[in-house]
């Protein structure tokens, strides 16, 4: 049960009110990203699996998993108790140390826990069974995320032994990134790949969804600090610049690499530095943002070489992006953390002078992280691939995802 404080911040509150806002709007800028980079036989396919989000995760998170999350510890630090199922006890006054309202923490999560699974859309597009879909999503907000954000957001097990993670390097990205390659695998490759050309069908659509994920992230990362003060100031200058240097990074080894600069690289680059940032943004300070950034565009770009190495069909290199990015970052955060910039942090980076021991708890939660959501997610897509089935039939993939699976077209010509 909720422990009411005496007050409400009116400042923090808006601010929050803001962030959770800007965090919702992602999603559908998510949509987009990943709509202009399928066929366009696909794109709606592609954004109705990120708008049902919007729908199926939001029910769920008020009915239970926004207890098992947030909820007092309940095995080990593992997994909250059912204290807020049904909402209960979730309502306008504040909670703990908090100096927002309860009610409004727990939406602001919840914007959280709806684009995680959406994020592994990129991984299956064009093949991936709608209501197969819907299955998988829904069981694995409260298998996989729910636990995750317990042991690291709620003060469970991960961070009990030192973990940080601002805004979800580990929880959000990793965590995705684990689930989709596990999804790839069991799904197998699109018809055609990699021999047939499967380009974009309309970058301005990814570039714009590129904009909205950049402007949404400013709540994603600041919002975290959950007040309006200098941590959330620093938080949104570090998103801001490890974005931008990111897409530098991208684009210079992409040049060097390949010969161009490409548009879709420069997107590409830009969301793999946000992602980089996502668990160092409230803790790190002068330009450490700018070198996580340049070493993130960088590593991510190199690590698009990887499906082709191994075989595996990531669509729209989800793995690369989210699961290697937030990796980096989790990692990096250890040798640039600064009890200066915030003194939630116990243990500096390395490169402040504070030893190894924040990168090992780094190392240990993005192991952690990356083996539970992969073997636990491989596990729920082979039960649901043995009872439903999750790739659509030869013919539909042939006709696309729009109609086979929605009775619509994108465009009428």
């Amino acid at each position: 049960m909720a422990v009411f404080a005496a007050e409400i911040d009116a400042g923090n509150t808006a601010w929050v009110l803001m962030g959770t806002a800007l965090v919702l709007f992602m999603t559908p800028g998510l949509a987009l990203f990943y709509g202009g980079m399928v066929r366009s036989k696909n794109v709606l396919g592609m954004l109705m699996q990120n708008i049902f989000a919007m729908g199926l995760l939001a029910v769920l998170w008020a009915a239970l998993v926004f207890s098992l999350a947030f909820g007092a510890t309940g095995n080990g630090g593992f997994i909250g108790n059912f204290d807020y199922v049904w909402m209960k006890d979730v309502g306008p006054a504040t909670a703990g140390a908090l100096t927002i309202p309860f009610v409004l923490f727990c939406a602001f999560q919840m914007t959280f826990g709806i684009i995680t699974p959406a994020l592994i859309t990129g991984a299956t597009a064009d093949r991936l069974k709608f209501g197969s879909y819907a299955v998988f999503i829904g069981v694995w907000l409260v298998i996989v995320y729910a636990p995750l954000a317990h042991m690291v957001f709620a003060g469970g097990w991960l961070a009990e032994r030192g973990a940080l993670d601002f805004a979800g390097g580990a929880v959000v990205h990793m965590n995705a990134g684990a689930a989709a390659l596990a999804l790839v695998l069991l799904l197998g490759r699109r018809r055609g790949y990699p021999d047939t050309p499967m380009p974009p069908h309309n970058l301005p659509m990814t570039v714009l969804g590129t904009g909205i994920l950049w402007f949404g992230w400013a709540g994603f990362n600041a919002g975290s600090a959950l007040a309006a003060d200098g941590v959330a100031a620093q938080a949104l200058m570090n998103t801001f610049l490890a974005a931008s240097a990111a897409m530098l990074g991208w684009l210079v080894v992409e040049r060097w690499r390949g010969g161009r600069a490409t548009t879709l690289g420069a997107a590409s680059g830009a969301v793999a530095g946000l992602v980089a940032i996502t668990p160092c943004a409230g803790f790190v300070g002068g330009m450490a943002p700018i070198y996580i950034g340049l070493i993130t565009g960088a590593v991510c770009y190199l690590a698009l070489g990887i499906k082709r190495r191994f075989g595996f069909d990531d669509s729209l290199d989800v793995i690369a992006v989210h699961l290697v990015g937030g990796l980096v970052g989790s990692l990096l955060l250890g040798f640039w953390a600064d009890a200066a910039i915030n003194p939630a942090v116990a243990h500096e980076g390395v490169f402040l002078g504070g030893g190894a021991r924040l990168l090992g708890a780094q190392a240990l939660a993005s192991v952690v992280t990356l083996a539970y959501s992969f073997v636990v997610s491989l596990g729920l897509g082979k039960v649901i691939d043995m009872t439903m089935g999750l790739r659509i039939s030869e013919d539909d993939e042939t006709t696309g995802l729009d109609l086979s699976q929605h009775a619509e077209v994108a465009y009428a010509d």
